[in-house]
């Protein structure tokens, strides 16, 4: 639809929508995870803290202003992974707001083959 991209163009992108949009990207990460022959639970750990921040941060939704700040205190108490996941989140959505392409992937539900899929190769 148009409308998407013009708001891509013009509007900025506020952390919780930008983190709502995040979130679909983990069903290609988990589809990956899935199918590697490798031990992956380390990595559903970090999937797993990842959503667990991105999904706090379209609950309470803060300002641009405060998101850097509000992503330190949501891992002040916890392990380094959340940090280190913490850090992800913040670089990403840096990148959406300075990466047209990359944002309208997000807008687009952030195709992937690799999405939900146990069936790959």
């Amino acid at each position: 639809m148009a409308m998407s991209t013009v708001l891509s163009e013009h509007a900025p992108l506020s952390p919780a929508d930008f983190c709502r949009l995040l979130l679909r990207t983990l069903e290609a990460s988990d589809g990956r995870r899935r199918r590697r022959k490798r031990n992956t639970t380390p990595d559903a750990i970090g999937l797993g803290m990842k959503r667990s921040l991105l999904e706090r941060a379209v609950e309470e939704a803060p300002t641009v202003e405060a998101f850097e700040g509000w992503l330190l205190a949501a891992t002040m108490a916890e392990e380094g992974g959340a940090r280190a996941m913490a850090r992800d989140i913040h670089d990403e959505w840096q990148m959406a707001q300075q990466a047209p392409a990359f944002r309208a992937w997000l807008e687009r539900g952030a195709p992937s083959d690799d999405a939900g899929g146990e069936g790959g190769s």
